[in-house]
């Protein structure tokens, strides 16, 4: 691991006013994924800005009846709240899907929307990767790809997303909301927050430079049959290679969105349209520009089952 220097912090916008003027700054609250990526040196930070006491960890009702959850809030205590376990139930169970309890202790909000791909090119330094260095290549294009991206990828970049979290709050309509060095906030929809790798697969979300995630809201309780339900190589501690995320009404339509097949949580509005349809349809609409490999084309099949199950399990 490499020197750098640190520093605490007490609010998000003195957060921001560091990482905007000191250059290599990045934030650290949990550590579950910074840390790993620093002994690897895949992120190589000059400076560690420590947010854990900016005050960012309150899970609160907004005054149109949804909710409004602090960037710090821990993944335990999120999946635990009694009001994500009543209103939100596919938050809930997309949580307690990912990483260990031991992580799940550490793991913040803002951490988990911004962990980094689990790529096998990406974590291997001596493998030419356009996210890890911008313009060297991507070994994974011509490589095994059985847990990568078949949809919205590029020719620059094939890898996929890894939160189960957000997932969820694809499907949930979740609202970012960010502060920056001035004190400008932002709220940005979860659909517009994250970028499809295109030929800068190293920018992966609209974030600005210097500009802090300060909270996560949702939207007043949805109602339906919410389900998540991710399949993935071994029972637990394991990332998906394919996820879904859906609420379910009881006329058949409803709210879906798919991890493990893109660099960002897969949603189509025009495919939840056809949901009444089933699975097949809403399949081949939502992956209709899915440009799978000989490896992970097996993923079509497997959304749509997957997707045939989540409908399945809203109609007992």
């Amino acid at each position: 691991m490499k020197s750098f220097t640190y520093q605490r912090v007490n609010s998000a916008v003195e957060a921001a006013k560091v990482a905007f003027s000191v250059a290599g700054s990045k934030f650290i609250a949990g550590g579950t994924n910074l840390l790993d990526l620093m002994k690897l040196q895949i992120e190589v930070p000059t400076h560690l800005i420590d947010i854990s006491k900016a005050g960012l960890n309150k899970i609160e009702q907004t005054a149109d009846g949804g909710l409004r959850i602090g960037a710090l809030v821990t993944n335990t205590d999120l999946a635990a709240h009694d009001l994500v376990r009543r209103d939100y139930e596919l938050l809930a169970r997309a949580l307690l899907a990912g990483a260990s309890g031991q992580l799940r202790n550490k793991a913040t909000t803002s951490g988990n929307l911004l962990q980094r791909t689990r790529c096998p090119y990406f974590y291997d330094t001596n493998q030419l990767c356009n996210k890890r260095v911008p313009g060297s290549g991507c070994a994974a294009i011509a490589g095994f790809s059985r847990q990568l991206a078949i949809v919205g990828s590029s020719d620059h970049c094939i890898a996929t997303h890894p939160s189960d979290m957000a997932v969820a709050m694809m499907a949930l309509d979740a609202t970012i909301e960010t502060e920056n060095a001035k004190g400008e906030q932002r709220k940005i929809p979860i659909a517009d927050f994250y970028q499809l790798p295109g030929n800068t697969p190293h920018l992966e979300t609209v974030l600005q430079k210097g500009e802090i995630i300060t909270s996560v809201s949702l939207p007043r309780p949805a109602g339906g049959k919410q389900i998540y339900q991710k399949i993935r190589d071994r029972a637990s501690y394991a990332f998906a290679i394919i996820s879904v995320g859906a609420i379910i009404y009881p006329n058949g339509t409803g709210k879906i969105a798919v991890g493990g097949v893109a660099a960002k949580p897969w949603r189509i509005g025009k495919a939840e349209a056809l949901l009444p349809d089933g699975a097949k349809q809403v399949t081949e609409r939502l992956l209709a520009e899915a440009r799978p490999t000989q490896d992970n084309e097996y993923k079509i099949t497997l959304v749509e089952r997957t997707i045939a199950s989540v409908i399945q399990q809203a109609r007992r």
